[in-house]
């Protein structure tokens, strides 16, 4: 047997705490390591358990979920944690610091616990996750931001039907969404965004979104 996957929840409500805790722990294959209500306390605490990730809120006392986040998963931080941000709908300019301060992934607080799980196992595993829902709002907030390069690249490295997908992305679907656009199968979206992202050099899917918007592929 592996270990299990050790996870810190840091949320300053209680309720969620609990929900959060009882969903994981029901798990053979994970277990909480520990709980806090602050991102101090979050910090401090991911020291001393070494968790392998962190399930983080973003609006939290003493220090907030993006300053916990680039102090554990920043730039520079000799030792990184994986850091899985859980937040509300009503996404706001925290959703996109938090992606800079180093984030591995975006869960939705009202996702399904199964997704939840998922988000953690895949963190976990060093993969990055973003909830679609939460592409589609950061690409709504921010699209406009993201203006196109002058110098934008007329050969890019991507066939037909990778280009294809690239911009499906950039327009917020999910794998499952994308293979029912294109007919195909599930398994060969997952092959195409790997590839993808490998030909052009890129960490994930945010990533791919930003990439598709500054060559001017999607407007």
């Amino acid at each position: 047997m592996t270990d299990p996957i050790r996870v810190l929840i840091c949320d300053d409500q209680v309720l969620i705490r609990t929900g959060l805790a009882t969903i994981i722990d029901a798990q053979p294959d994970l277990e909480v390591a520990g709980e806090c209500g602050d991102g101090r306390t979050g910090v401090d605490l991911a020291g001393k358990v070494r968790p392998d990730v962190v399930v983080m809120d973003i609006r939290m006392p003493v220090l907030d979920g993006i300053a916990a986040t680039r102090l554990l998963a920043g730039a520079g931080v000799p030792h990184p944690v994986k850091v899985l941000v859980v937040t509300t709908f009503n996404l706001d300019e925290y959703v996109y610091e938090a992606l800079r301060a180093g984030a591995s992934g975006f869960l939705l607080k009202d996702a399904p616990p199964d997704r939840l799980l998922h988000g953690i196992r895949t963190v976990a595993a060093g993969a990055a996750l973003l909830d679609p829902d939460v592409t589609r709002q950061l690409v709504g907030r921010y699209a406009a931001r993201i203006r196109p390069t002058e110098d934008k690249s007329t050969d890019i490295p991507l066939t037909p039907r990778e280009l294809e997908v690239l911009r499906l992305i950039a327009d917020g679907l999910s794998n499952n969404e994308i293979a029912a656009s294109l007919v195909i199968s599930r398994e060969t979206v997952k092959t195409f965004v790997s590839r993808i992202l490998t030909k052009l050099g890129l960490r994930d899917r945010v990533q791919a979104v930003v990439y598709a918007y500054r060559q001017g592929l999607v407007s």
